[in-house]
């Protein structure tokens, strides 16, 4: 028995040569996209804030090109110092006129010139823990040093994690900045860049395209434009309880309040200090008025942020609420506008795919609903026949 050599014609030498071009392309392809998502993976959060940016500036940009005589990058650059100056001048105003108020509270525990007034009798009679809260209420009034240093150690994770949200806004600050200085390249070529998305959107889905592509605007500018109206919402009702209850720096504290709404860190950082402040030096009918006042501040956020961001879109409340949230839960800010705009495509994808299906479905319950009208009228032609 002689071994004879496998003999391959030539349509087999061509498949095989296609095949193994068609699997050295598709590894290079994929190589190149993971290399490419490795090294753009850093930067994920501030590209998706300065494509945000970009898309909720773009008609002031448009405009403002217009009116200069269609010069592109001289629009973006002066929105882009403009957007700058609004972000960097009251984070700077907050950073210095923070450090006076914290040298005379610091100052007011050395000296003991704080004052805490004693406690009610009433606060006796709270079920369960009236008597500790009293005792505790009683010493710091008396010696609040001695009283804090009971807290301590309790209050050390508490500081720790105050500690790690300033950390943390100081780095997303600068994240937003990043974004901010990213998002006036994007608007500086916004032409040829939206050449390109619709011709990609076209090349994806060529009768649809267009459309997810507008739908993922619109989603973006309801949900910016919900950003800021909730963070001015927040600023409003938190400057006006603080002027009732004649909080040192209350304008300074507003502008916090608006500043952290729209960085999406949230107005805790100024919560906090402010109801600490209020249970230390003011009575305790004004203390608990300003404390619910602040907490709306703070929660009203999670409240109502799904229905402002879902106004003027034609996705459901529910799927923009989900997407809001789940969004948050899984990729931190910049889920705040990648989960509704995702779950917003989705959603027009889905009914697009069984559009159809309705359609035939609604035909045909219209057809047997008008059945039982038609009926009696076929009946009369027959006994006429």
């Amino acid at each position: 028995m002689t071994d004879e050599p496998i003999a391959f014609n030539g349509a087999e030498r061509r498949f095989n040569a296609v095949f193994i071009e068609l699997v050295i392309r598709l590894f290079v392809i994929g190589a190149l996209a993971y290399w490419t998502v490795g090294i753009v993976a850093p930067f994920g959060a501030m590209i998706i804030w300065s494509v945000v940016l970009a898309v909720a500036l773009y008609p002031l940009f448009d405009r403002l090109a217009a009116t200069i005589g269609g010069r592109p990058a001289i629009s973006a650059a002066l929105i882009t110092i403009a957007a700058l100056v609004l972000v960097i001048g009251p984070v700077t105003w907050m950073g210095v006129g923070f450090i006076d108020p914290v040298k005379a509270l610091i100052a007011g525990f050395d000296n003991g010139d704080i004052a805490i007034p004693p406690p009610p009798d009433r606060v006796k009679d709270l079920p369960l823990i009236g008597a500790q809260i009293y005792a505790f209420w009683e010493l710091a009034s008396t010696n609040l040093h001695s009283a804090f240093s009971q807290i301590l150690p309790q209050l050390k994770p508490v500081g720790e994690y105050l500690l790690g949200m300033v950390r943390n806004a100081g780095v997303g600050t600068l994240k937003f900045l990043l974004s901010v200085i990213l998002s006036g390249f994007l608007l500086a070529y916004a032409g040829p860049l939206m050449v390109g998305m619709r011709a990609l959107a076209r090349r994806i889905d060529p009768s649809n395209g267009h459309n997810y592509l507008n739908l993922a605007g619109a989603t973006i500018n309801a949900v910016s434009r919900g950003v800021m109206g909730l963070s001015l919402m927040q600023a409003v009702i938190g400057a006006i309880g603080m002027y009732l209850a004649d909080v040192p720096g209350a304008s300074l504290l507003t502008i916090a309040i608006l500043v952290l709404g729209i960085v999406q860190i949230g107005p805790l950082l100024v919560v906090a200090p402010v109801v600490f402040w209020a249970w230390t030096t003011m009575s305790t009918p004004g203390a608990i008025a300003l404390t619910l006042c602040m907490a709306t501040v703070n929660y009203m956020d999670n409240v109502l942020k799904p229905f402002i961001l879902a106004h003027g879109l034609s996705t459901p409340i529910p799927v923009i609420f989900i997407g809001v949230i789940g969004g948050v839960l899984a990729h931190g800010v910049a889920g705040l506008f990648v989960g509704p705009v995702v779950l917003a495509v989705v959603w027009e994808l889905g009914n697009a795919w069984i559009a159809d299906e309705i359609a035939a479905a609604q035909k045909t319950e219209a057809e047997v609903l008008a059945a039982p009208e038609t009926a009696p009228a076929v009946e009369a032609e027959t006994a006429k026949g």
